[in-house]
């Protein structure tokens, strides 16, 4: 046997010769039926212990009108210690309830504060014409109650953001270290996220200004990672817009080294690859949007994936609810079919 002291090498080549066990590898619609009965809930169970919901106690601390817009930005506690917080916009015309949308934001120092359109900043102005990132703004002037939230470790609940900040993480990526301190809890960061999305879901559809009937979700990258996630463990959730994060595990993980804690779960990959999340959405509609000229991931896999989820789509019979938007552009927002896809799908 050669000798190999990289372990980065290692886990290529692991990657490379690894075949989750519950890859999804039907035809037919009971096969497909069988396949996420069984993998579901094992998936779920990856997430860990789950933290314990308790009262929102929502409180309001602004609004104001813009761009023919209601905007509030909202505070709500998610669990015992630990609050959220929000932006919440609507149409100021609301006649009868409308359909809402949870927008995520993706990895980056601004949370949510781009997808809602803030660009009170140079940086923040240049983060949405980088990324077309004010998807949440842009849907709320189509007519949707939009909300976003920050996800643990971003935007208001970045603690290296905060006043009189020690620098208790080192230069270490915030994501990781709140990974860790979730494991040792039999926790993960990423059920931590879908728990705060599942709140901020709670306050949404309390409005009476929302029809809980109709709700969506949406995402570009980590955002598409909150997208999927979201879609799978909230039934709520009746149409997902995936704004690149179209890949495979061996790739965007274990070659280019492109994911953190805020993504992932113990035995995932074991488990099953990116298009077999995609896929569990079925039969509830799915827009996957790919970048032609995506840096973070790439569009040769990124597209072997999508041919993966058109197959379980096809194999639970509801080819129809998928589409994809392949554009030319890089790692942002294409917008092309997103405004159409969830008129149909939740019927504004």
């Amino acid at each position: 046997m050669e000798r190999n002291l990289s372990v980065n090498k290692y886990f290529r080549k692991l990657a490379a010769d690894h075949v989750p066990s519950h890859r999804f590898d039907g035809d037919t619609r009971e096969e497909w039926k069988k396949w996420k009965e069984d993998l579901k809930p094992r998936l779920i169970d990856t997430l860990g212990k789950m933290p314990e919901k308790v009262p929102l106690d929502p409180e309001t601390t602004a609004r104001w009108e813009e761009d023919g817009l209601v905007k509030e930005r909202v505070l709500f506690n998610v669990e015992d210690g630990l609050s959220a917080a929000a932006y919440v916009f609507r149409p100021n015309d609301i006649e009868e309830p409308v359909p809402g949308i949870l927008a995520c934001h993706g990895h980056g120092a601004f949370g949510k504060e781009p997808v809602m359109g803030n660009d009170s900043s140079p940086e923040l102005a240049q983060n949405i014409r980088q990324h077309n990132y004010d998807y949440g703004l842009q849907m709320a002037k189509e007519g949707y109650a939009v909300i976003a939230i920050d996800w643990r470790g971003f935007g208001e609940r970045d603690d290296r953001r905060k006043p009189n900040y020690n620098d208790v993480f080192h230069g270490r990526d915030i994501c990781n270290i709140h990974f860790i301190r979730a494991a040792v809890l039999g926790m993960t960061l990423l059920g931590m996220d879908v728990h705060d999305g599942s709140c901020a879901l709670d306050y949404l559809c309390d409005q009476d200004y929302v029809d809980p009937d109709r709700i969506g979700v949406m995402g570009l990258s980590f955002g598409g990672t909150m997208t999927t996630w979201m879609a799978l463990c909230d039934d709520r959730i009746k149409a997902a817009d995936i704004i690149c994060y179209s890949d495979r595990f061996a790739h965007f993980g274990m070659r280019d080294v492109n994911f953190c804690g805020s993504q992932i779960t113990p035995g995932l990959y074991e488990l099953c690859d990116v298009p077999d999340l995609h896929g569990l959405i079925a039969p509830r509609p799915l827009l996957v949007e790919i970048g032609v000229h995506d840096e973070c991931f790439r569009v040769d896999s990124a597209m072997s994936c999508f041919k993966e989820v058109e197959k379980i789509y096809s194999a639970a019979e509801c080819e129809d609810k998928l589409e994809l938007d392949l554009f030319e552009g890089g790692h942002q927002w294409s917008g092309r079919k997103t405004r159409h896809f969830f008129e149909e799908h939740l019927r504004l």
